[in-house]
């Protein structure tokens, strides 16, 4: 058992490793694809987005009350509400909808 898990790691740190190596070395050109460029462009935005949404669903106690809330911050957001606005308004509607749930 204890083998395995040097191995895990090395197997770890030499992924982890390639990752952030790998673009160095071998991409020395600037990227002229759109595609590619819009892809590495929005690639941030899409992790974030994939951490941070089912988290918001299952935080609360009632998966209802996450999905208000998710849909309540968007609204928000898209009519320019700032990020406290957003979050403290999102903060209250799980309150109150967990309250009489």
């Amino acid at each position: 058992m204890q083998r395995n898990m040097y191995l895990y790691i090395l197997v770890m740190a030499a992924v982890s490793y390639a990752i952030r190596v790998l673009p160095l070395t071998l991409i020395r050109k600037p990227i002229k694809s759109r595609f590619l460029r819009s892809f590495l462009y929005y690639v941030p935005y899409v992790t974030l987005a994939v951490m941070t949404f089912p988290a918001m669903i299952e935080a609360t106690q009632s998966p209802v009350a996450g999905i208000c809330a998710l849909v309540l911050g968007i609204l928000l957001a898209w009519f320019g509400l700032g990020l406290f606005g957003v979050a403290a308004s999102c903060c209250i509607l799980v309150f109150i909808l967990e309250w009489f749930l």
